[in-house]
């Protein structure tokens, strides 16, 4: 692991008008690590995803990522350099086609090989979404949804991924399939920021975690340490 976080956020806030979100938060990712970050809803995690991917700006505090200070720059650029994020709700453009979708991942990029490499690589992964590639996408099942919206990201080849809530909504199969696939994109050395309603999954996945209650981060660890956690497990796991 390399000494210089890929991600790293300190004392880091967001508000909405007077109210305050997210109410100075440390956080950090290194290269190829899976880190999860749960808690109730309404705790700050989207808000927080959505600030690292520039959709938001923070209010007060540190956002780097790569090394620079990426806090006022536009979130399109931020692709560019490599973070990508797959919202809450998935995102897709309803009326284009599952393959008009895809390739707005890559909107960004002029390496046409590479680009057909990379739809190649994720219709391998998700052998659903080549069959539905001339399916207009606002059609599709919402498992099918999320496997394009996973797919247009992995499409600007991100160094660093942010998943906002990727089982909502989806049946087990779906959600274990969803999991098979991040957790292939995580072996392939791409970094992954997931915020996840099925805790114990999330936990069973990632090799670190944060807990986050109103705003602040109250708890970390490994994901098998908050597992573990008596606190943690009353409180996310039903126990």
């Amino acid at each position: 692991m390399s000494s210089t976080p890929l991600l790293q956020l300190r004392g880091t806030r967001i508000a909405y008008g007077a109210i305050e979100a997210v109410k100075g938060i440390d956080l950090e990712l290194h290269s190829g690590e899976l880190v999860s970050l749960i808690g109730a809803n309404g705790a700050g995690k989207t808000s927080t995803l959505n600030a690292i991917a520039g959709l938001l700006s923070i209010a007060g505090g540190e956002l780097r990522y790569d090394g620079e200070d990426v806090s006022r720059i536009p979130s399109h650029l931020r692709l560019r350099k490599g973070l990508a994020l797959v919202p809450e709700g998935r995102g897709i453009f309803t009326r284009l086609t599952v393959e008009e979708n895809l390739r707005m991942g890559a909107y960004c990029r002029n390496d046409e090989d590479g680009i057909e490499s990379d739809m190649e690589r994720v219709y391998s992964m998700l052998p659903r979404v080549k069959e539905r590639l001339h399916q207009v996408a606002g059609t599709l099942s919402g498992g099918e949804q999320q496997m394009v919206a996973i797919g247009r990201a992995l499409l600007s080849r991100p160094k660093l991924l942010l998943l906002d809530e990727p089982s909502m909504g989806l049946a087990p199969l779906v959600v274990e399939k969803i999991f098979d696939v991040i957790r292939t994109v995580a072996a392939e050395g791409v970094t992954i920021l997931l915020v996840e309603q099925n805790a114990n999954l999330a936990l069973e996945f990632s090799q670190r975690a944060y807990v986050m209650e109103s705003g602040k981060i109250t708890l970390t660890g490994s994901g098998a340490e908050l597992l573990a956690d008596p606190k943690v497990r009353a409180a996310y796991l039903g126990e």
